[in-house]
């Protein structure tokens, strides 16, 4: 149970160092005593079983400490993407139903502008709200939610993936793989209301391992402190900016990276700079993160470098035809699925999105790919409209939803293009209702979405091109950006 791992720690070796951030550490048993303090906190607040928090910041311990909190008592921690515009942090709290809202003091101002009725307390000194430590009396079962992480969804919002104790259980099991020990010294850069930072910390943890959480990525900041790690998770584009740090790249032995699709000459660039073993995750915040793993002996077989990898244990995968749900013959491309204790408890309040995705046991990843006679994955198209830039996953369906509110926009699609930093942007494909500049269009964007998401570029047609039934063939918008490339992602 994760409400039971920095306990296990804690009485093994409560003067071991756990966390370190921003110069500070945190023994184990600190670290378990907290938590507790935390819980209760919770409990006189009059939080029960079931209830939300929110956590709204940048990279910090305490995020960390309340997501364990919450495992002990039975409440969820929602953890917020702090990039996101104050209209999407509105509907994310509220749609949370979070009871308490921790928030950084460096966005109390945004908070501040939001309407948050259900919100009934907003924590800014983290400290002050702890309470006096106590034993917790709660005994949590292995199928309740204690993290919900937020994705956004086909219908243009946010949706609650919600994750527990089995699930999670299974996937820091899972990181065994990546050679976690408990002289591990790990580094997490990834924002933690992200799989790629909390799930890679959390199963740092259940390995005994340390662990240095980064409050926000400066690449040169991080080239030095990786002198004192092993080990670390990062997105395509943080690899991507690292390179271009001058200098030796010293002390680190593992790097983990994932979240979008990694260009293939970056990969082979960083294989030539970095003297350290590199691991490709390949999964999805539905399944905790980690379903696939591609080894560093895989990374020097050119055919397998843009490979996602083979399933790790316990993770069951098949590909099937999208239309029908029956599996296809090996090599063959279809939609992935996977079946796995690893998978999330559904979307909170969106039984129909939750249905549509988990099907008699198998989630549907939405990735279109194919398997090979030894069993590797090759992720080479989505089902979905999905574009992934810099590890961020961003719906065409959202910031068509914004870009419609235009009184000068009469129809817009939004798809991905390729781009060499950040492995997709987002491109507007808009037929206009009178005279639209694209940087005012842009701007309009921005003031409405999280900056990541808005259009990076306007192109203005006469018309979409659509099937019979009058859908907009975005593959057909996709395919002039996209031509002699290796993939379609």
């Amino acid at each position: 149970m994760i409400s039971d791992l920095v306990g296990k720690w804690a009485a093994a070796d409560p003067d071991r160092v756990a966390v370190r951030f921003d110069g500070g550490t945190t023994t184990w048993g600190e670290l378990d005593e907290r938590i507790r303090r935390n819980a209760n906190g919770q409990l006189k607040a009059g939080l029960r079983p079931g209830d939300r928090v929110a956590f709204l910041d940048k990279n910090h311990p305490a995020c960390l400490e309340t997501t364990f909190a919450c495992a002990q008592i039975g409440t969820v921690n929602a953890a917020v993407n702090f990039r996101l515009a104050p209209e999407e942090l509105a509907y994310v709290i509220n749609e949370s139903q979070a009871r308490l809202l921790f928030v950084g003091p460096e966005f109390l101002p945004v908070v501040d502008q939001l309407d948050l009725p259900k919100v009934e307390r907003i924590i800014v000194d983290y400290e002050d709200f702890l309470a006096d430590d106590g034993e917790i009396s709660h005994e949590p079962a292995a199928g309740d939610t204690f993290l919900q992480l937020y994705t956004s969804g086909t219908t243009g919002y946010p949706k609650g993936v919600m994750l527990t104790h089995r699930a999670m259980t299974a996937h820091s099991r899972n990181t065994n793989a990546l050679g976690f020990t408990r002289d591990s010294k790990v580094m997490v850069p990834m924002p933690l209301f992200h799989a790629g930072g909390i799930s890679w910390a959390l199963g740092a943890l259940w390995a005994g391992a340390e662990i240095t959480i980064i409050r926000e990525v400066v690449p040169s900041a991080m080239v030095e402190q990786f002198r004192h790690v092993t080990h670390t998770f990062l997105v395509p584009a943080v690899i991507g900016f690292l390179l271009d740090v001058p200098g030796e790249i010293t002390g680190i032995k593992n790097i983990a990276y994932g979240g979008s699709p990694i260009p293939t000459p970056l990969l082979r660039k960083a294989l030539e700079r970095f003297p350290v073993d590199f691991y490709q995750i390949y999964g999805m915040t539905e399944a905790c993160g980690m379903f696939c793993l591609l080894g560093p002996e895989d990374h020097h077989q050119p055919s397998l470098q843009s490979s996602g990898g083979r399933p790790v244990d316990g993770v069951e995968l098949r590909i099937v035809d999208p239309v029908s749900g029956e599996p296809v013959p090996v090599g063959e491309l279809g939609q992935i699925q996977v079946r796995t204790e690893q998978v999330m408890a559904g979307y909170w309040q969106h039984p129909a999105e939750t249905a549509a995705t988990l099907v008699d046991g198998w989630l549907n990843t939405g990735d279109a790919g194919r398997v090979n006679a030894e069993g590797y994955v090759f992720v080479e198209d989505r089902v979905k409209d999905m574009i992934i830039s810099g590890g961020e996953n961003i719906y065409p369906a959202e910031i068509e939803r914004v870009l419609g509110g235009h009184p000068a926009v009469k129809e817009v699609a939004v798809i991905g293009v390729p781009d060499d930093k950040w492995g997709e942007t987002v491109k507007a494909i808009v037929v206009a209702d009178g005279d639209l500049d694209p940087a005012a269009l842009i701007a309009y964007s921005r003031s409405r979405l999280a900056g990541y998401k808005a259009p990076t570029s306007v192109d203005f047609v006469e018309e979409l091109p659509r099937n019979a039934t009058g859908k907009i063939l975005k593959r057909s918008l996709r395919a002039p950006y996209w031509a002699n490339r290796e993939r379609s992602v």
